[in-house]
């Protein structure tokens, strides 16, 4: 239960996280946005950042063994990036159309798995 919770937390961080790194980028398109500076820009993803934080710490906290979860630090690590990753791919293909997933992608990510697998290999 603790693992799922973590993971779900996680995958709610990251969807935060990614919008505050990289959602700034569509705000030209956006008409309430158009005329503001790097500063206004600068806050609002750190407003956007402020529930990735609520959510990560939680997860890494649940998660922890050293808190009763079940993952070590260096496993919640490699979850959190793989996730991370996956998040981020599904947010360029919806949000920026312009991206596009190629084959060379695709075996980063086998190659990925590989490294939770290994990190996680007894």
């Amino acid at each position: 239960m603790k693992g799922a919770l973590t993971i779900l937390l996680l995958v709610l961080s990251n969807a935060f996280m990614t919008v505050a790194w990289y959602g700034h980028l569509k705000f030209k398109e956006m008409s309430w946005s158009q005329n503001l500076g790097l500063v206004a820009i600068i806050l609002i993803s750190w407003g956007i950042a402020l529930f990735e934080y609520i959510l990560q710490v939680p997860a890494n906290r649940i998660g922890f063994k050293s808190y009763g979860g079940p993952f070590s630090l260096l496993e919640l690590k490699v979850i959190q990036e793989v996730i991370t990753l996956i998040v981020f791919v599904a947010f360029s293909l919806i949000v920026f159309k312009t991206e596009t997933f190629r084959w060379n992608h695709l075996i980063g990510f086998v190659f990925l798995v590989l490294a939770v697998y290994f990190i996680f290999k007894k």
